[in-house]
């Protein structure tokens, strides 16, 4: 073993087998796991949502109570619409699938786009807001080391998220119940000993609805709230997490994606409409250095009559599991950014490696860019969270939209197939106008501050899936011309198979789907050297991804595939009187497994040459070899290291 493979297992762990059935068992979310590693983004965000909502009224907190209902419902509404996503695409995908499918591949990519920005910003927000809530704790000069605190803190995330999403949720599932517990200990006990204010608080609230409606006029206070609202946005952000991994659930993943969203809808509306409660009930004024959180914690806090240092002690804890929290939310975007690139990568917006796992089954390739992307946004931004939460909010509520419109569009489309379409479609549609009024809001208010930027990386993204896109199409196209050239070579009658004798000449030929590249390799062969090899060995090694590792179906259906295309080629040599025989391997890495492989094969047939095909393109740059699996040339240097011979044949398109 070197050193880098020994290295890399004590980083990351162990290799697991994507093949046996306790391996995916073992990696499996229930419901309470995936709330932990899902829903934290959302419950975490009442960190930052109501007291963004709270300071952007102003002089007018009275107004409060109308916005902590207003949140309160709003969970409820995209939750409950969300649960429709989970029903129609039970593998995953979220946004992104149902804006493909129900509205357009052009409105999925823009899906698409923004989800990998939310997520890259779920990390960036999430690691600032939890580094302020404990730089709040320290005196004013540590203020400085914020950067670089955020900075250390996603790096340790990416090493643990490289070592398996169960294993990561485990380390900081303490933090979770421990903020569950205080949150809502401090909100209950909060209400409660205000609760003599309660009755005047309503009266006192529609007073000054009134007072402000006569000096400003209706359409300024309702304006007013609108903007707070929107401006609480980040609030409802993570709801979107179950639906797009629906597939990394336990069975009955539809069932288990429900129950995780209710708990989330639950836990999220409780914290964030009760926090915006105790703002009013003990009037919460902000604080330099520290956040509003804080502030009324604090004043709860001190209200228990503790000794001093107990009760510096308990905000103290209570403002370092807040800090915590924000970290494992962040962890949400190492686990939906990776699954939204690996279903672009399937429809190649995004280079198709975005679909490899690693040897801990993990998309890697995905935790590296999310993690990379939140560390250039951090350093650009500087941690500055009222920036990062008009950034965030602006791609969140525009996947939301998208996605809620696509939904109105199904059950109006399927209105005499489906029962109870009126009720599911009146769900969509709200939850559709109230994403829209928020993102309206967002734009026009805050375009100079952030929005923009918004706009600009969504589009900027957007052209170079584009791009792309237009590659593999071209690539794809290219290859079927070759696959219907081939597709009419002439079989013989197979009467009886003849046997392969290990001690002749045999000609190896590595494989993949498409039958052209394998006939083309053949027949190169046999023109180039008649009747010298007289077995013919197939290698198929197949790359176990995130979408043929999407559940026990799927795995059996890549199996069927790559079986098939294998027994083709068998019997094709058959046909011609040709002894042939086929090996077929899975494996996380097409190199390693197809080494293997090629190990196994020469034990058998010591007397072989391997051959495999490449795609030669007219104009080779970095962006073709970023596109295109460079297997074969890896696999050959692997070979000739072992003293085995290998030959690639190009094949020009």
């Amino acid at each position: 073993m070197s050193l880098y493979t020994q290295l890399r297992t004590w980083l990351v762990g162990r290799p697991l087998d994507p093949l046996s059935k306790d391996t995916r068992h073992g990696i499996a979310l229930v419901a309470f796991f995936a709330w932990v590693g899902l829903g934290a983004d959302g419950i975490s965000s009442s960190c930052y949502g109501p007291e963004e909502t709270f300071r952007a009224l102003g002089e007018h907190t009275g107004l409060g109570l109308y916005l902590a209902l207003a949140t309160a419902a709003t969970v409820f509404i995209i939750a409950l619409a969300y649960n429709q996503v989970i029903e129609l695409f039970p593998t995953g995908g979220g946004g992104y699938r149902v804006s493909t499918k129900l509205i357009g591949p052009y409105a999925g990519v823009t899906s698409g786009a923004a989800l990998v920005l939310d997520y890259v910003l779920t990390i960036a927000i999430s690691i600032a807001s939890g580094v302020d809530a404990l730089f709040s704790l320290l005196p004013l000069g540590f203020q400085e080391h914020k950067l670089a605190a955020e900075i250390a803190l996603i790096v340790v995330l990416i090493v643990l998220n490289l070592r398996g999403m169960k294993e990561v949720i485990k380390v900081l599932l303490p933090i979770f119940i421990g903020f569950i517990l205080t949150h809502a200990f401090l909100i209950i006990y909060g209400v409660g000993a205000h609760a003599s204010h309660l009755p005047q608080l309503i009266p006192a609230t529609l007073e000054e609805t009134r007072s402000l409606a006569g000096q400003l006029g209706w359409a300024h206070v309702a304006a007013l709230m609108l903007l707070a609202y929107s401006q609480g946005g980040g609030t409802y952000t993570g709801l979107e997490a179950v639906s797009n991994n629906v597939n990394v659930l336990a069975e009955p993943r539809v069932r288990t994606g429900k129950i995780t969203m209710f708990y989330m809808a639950l836990s999220l509306a409780f914290t964030a409409g009760g926090i915006i409660l105790l703002y009013l009930l003990w009037e919460a004024k902000p604080v330099d250095g520290k956040t509003l959180n804080a502030v009324a914690f604090g004043s709860v806090i001190q209200s228990l009559g503790w000794d001093p240092w107990v009760g510096k002690a308990a905000l103290w804890t209570v403002l370092a599991l807040e800090g915590g929290l924000l970290f494992v939310a962040a962890n949400t975007g190492f686990l939906g950014g990776p699954a939204v690139l690996s279903n672009m990568a399937a429809d190649s917006w995004v280079p198709h490696k975005f679909r490899y796992l690693s040897t801990r089954l993990v998309t890697e390739n995905g935790i590296l860019v999310m993690g990379l992307a939140a560390l250039a946004i951090l350093i650009w931004t500087g941690g500055e969270v009222s920036l990062l939460v008009i950034l965030y909010s602006v791609s969140v509520f525009l996947t939301f939209a998208v996605s809620l419109f696509g939904l109105c569009i199904y059950w109006w489309r399927h209105r005499n197939e489906r029962g109870k379409w009126i009720g599911r479609l009146a769900l969509s549609a709200a939850g559709f106008v109230v994403c829209s009024v928020i993102l309206a809001m967002l734009l026009v208010e805050k375009f100079a501050e952030g929005g923009w930027l918004t706009a600009v990386i969504i589009a900027a993204i957007i052209g170079i899936c584009i791009t792309i896109r237009k590659h593999y199409n071209w690539a794809r196209a290219q290859i079927r011309k070759v696959d219907e050239i081939f597709a009419n070579q002439p079989f013989g009658s197979v009467t009886s198979a003849p046997q392969p004798d290990p001690s002749l000449p045999t000609a190896v030929f590595l494989v993949g789907s498409s039958r052209g590249g394998g006939l083309h390799a053949l027949l190169w062969v046999q023109r180039m050297f008649p009747d010298h090899f007289r077995n013919f060995v197939f290698v198929n090694a197949r790359t176990v991804d995130s979408h043929s590792y999407g559940g026990d179906e799927d795995m059996k259906i890549t199996q069927m595939e790559a079986n098939v295309a294998l027994t083709y080629f068998v019997n094709f040599c058959n046909s011609k009187g040709w002894a042939a025989k086929s090996y077929l391997g899975f494996g996380t890495d097409p190199v390693n497994e197809a080494i293997k492989l090629a190990e196994q094969v020469h034990e058998e047939f010591p007397n072989c040459i391997y051959f495999a095909s490449k795609l030669v393109f007219e104009r080779e740059n970095w962006l073709i070899r970023l596109l295109h699996n460079e297997a074969a040339l890896a696999i050959q240097r692997r070979l000739h290291l072992q003293g085995l011979q290998m030959v690639i044949l190009p094949m020009k398109i």
